[in-house]
């Protein structure tokens, strides 16, 4: 019958085609290309392994990773020493671990992702503009951690090849990085695109690696430098000053409170991505403990590490590359290199590509699916050049770290609308079916947006201050310092 076919025709008939839609395949649940493909139809049970060792294997991933010593940093500067800072980091670890768990329960329950469950709260069209609120942040922050992460990598190499550290640079001073900097970012960024792009079944390995090796590189660490400062330095022992003249101590505990929960503003919301491969429903409560224990345990290393480095050199260095970079032991430069580096990629992929790849799924079932938007957000990396979004955008970086403002709300009602109103019952059919319950009001559930909007909008005050510091906005700032918080309640 091949025989009978034009050559061109034959051509066709053999060689795979590449298809702009989604393959659909009808199911129990799905009965609609446009709000179904098989990344967003409900995990079958054989599919659902996951269980404490692999959740607290992935927290590890999450949480031991640069990201913590910024926030770290950033709760110090208000003028804390690490008396007062690891009570807050606990605490905000721990309320950030009680949402991050009722909503990871929702996903758990019924095995499907966060772009689904929303569709039950916001409406279905309601649902897009929320998934668009929060794959923004995967987004940006994604990218930014790539030029981190491409620094690390270039420490492992100055580690090996001492000359590399005079690798002759061709660019100019103005492009924002280094002809070794891009050299490395580029190099990084094949190998987590790679990675980034193996189904998160198998990413199951890739947490648990991380949870063998990142872990005694944040103890080793950590006693480095308590042995160097003889127990801990000023940042341990030294007294309380509050920096800011605008904030008392109460309003100063307050805002670090919110930086700490801000870290995990974002996965708080889109826990039911991860929750949905729980096979016992994410029941038992260690599931509470992870995050507190694990973030508490590791700001450690961060905050006695800066110590070391402002008895060593002269200034405290929060900055971690900058920090291996003055190690005067090869060894420990790239061992110590090759550890955050295998962490922020954990991070990345925890954190931000596949939430990421999840949420724009919920935008066109039709069109994208997980690997689509993995592909897409892996070649964001490079053509948003987030080497210079680091180095000009400030304003940028404020709002990203101000976006709890907008997920403490969100939260807020996705835990109330899911355990108040509806009595944790979901119509699962429902949540893949035009003009269903979940219709509302022309695809959107107007009461949702206006609690979302009345919690939001005594923030925005502060939140633009945060991005424009000459801003002159009264006293609303205060609402601002625990602006999670607020938006949640």
């Amino acid at each position: 019958m091949l025989s009978s076919l034009s050559p061109r025709r034959l051509k066709a008939k053999i060689e795979p085609q590449l298809h702009w839609r989604v393959p659909f395949k009808q199911g129990v649940y799905a009965n609609s290309p446009r709000w179904s493909n098989p990344d967003l139809d409900p995990i079958p049970p054989e599919e659902r392994t996951w269980g404490a060792v692999d959740y607290w294997a992935y927290w590890c991933s999450d949480m031991l990773a640069p990201p913590l010593a910024s926030t770290v940093s950033s709760v110090m500067s208000l003028g804390f020493t690490a008396r007062e800072t690891i009570p807050i980091v606990f605490f905000g670890f721990l309320i950030c671990s009680c949402v991050i768990t009722a909503t990871g329960k929702m996903g758990a329950t019924y095995a499907v992702p966060f772009p689904v469950i929303v569709r039950s709260i916001f409406g279905m069209y309601g649902s897009m503009p929320i998934i668009c609120i929060r794959s923004f942040v995967a987004l940006m922050w994604t990218a930014i951690l790539t030029v981190q992460a491409g620094q690390f990598l270039q420490r492992m190499i100055e580690a090996i090849w001492p000359s590399f550290i005079t690798f002759p640079n061709h660019l100019s001073k103005d492009a924002g990085i280094d002809s070794a900097g891009i050299l490395c970012f580029m190099l990084y960024w094949v190998l987590q695109s790679g990675l980034s792009l193996m189904p998160i079944k198998k990413l199951r390995i890739l947490f648990l690696v991380k949870a063998v090796i990142v872990p005694p590189t944040f103890l080793a660490l950590f006693l480095w430098a308590v042995i160097v400062t003889k127990g801990g330095g000023p940042f341990a022992t030294g007294k309380m000053h509050i920096t800011s003249t605008y904030m008392n101590t109460a309003y100063s505990a307050l805002t670090g409170l919110n930086v700490i929960i801000g870290l995990f503003s974002s996965l708080a919301v889109n826990m039911p991505d991860f929750g949905r491969f729980s096979k016992n429903r994410l029941a038992g409560g260690h599931q509470f403990l992870a995050l507190p224990i694990i973030g508490t345990l590791g700001a450690l290393t961060p905050i006695f590490v800066t110590s070391a480095s402002q008895q060593l050199w002269g200034e405290p260095i929060w900055f971690m590359p900058a920090v291996i970079a003055n190690f005067d032991s090869r060894a420990a430069k790239f061992f110590t290199a090759f550890s955050f580096m295998l962490a922020t990629i954990g991070n990345q992929v925890a954190a931000g590509s596949y939430p990421f790849s999840n949420d724009v799924t919920g935008l066109a079932p039709r069109y994208v699916n997980i690997f689509r938007g993995t592909c897409f957000i892996c070649l964001f990396c490079v053509v948003s050049t987030p080497w210079n979004i680091i180095k000009n955008a400030a304003g940028l970086l404020a709002f990203l770290s101000g976006y709890s403002c907008l997920m403490g709300p969100l939260a807020g009602i996705m835990v109330t609308d899911y355990y108040l109103i509806k009595q944790k019952k979901l119509n699962l059919h429902e949540m893949y079916r035009d003009h269903g319950i979940y219709w509302y009001t022309g695809g959107f559930n107007i009461r949702a947006f206006v609690a979302f909007f009345v919690a939001v909008g005594p923030l925005m005050p502060g939140f633009a201050k945060s991005i424009a510091p000459t801003l002159n906005v009264g006293g609303s700032w205060k609402l601002y310092s625990f602006a999670w918080i607020f938006g949640f309640v």
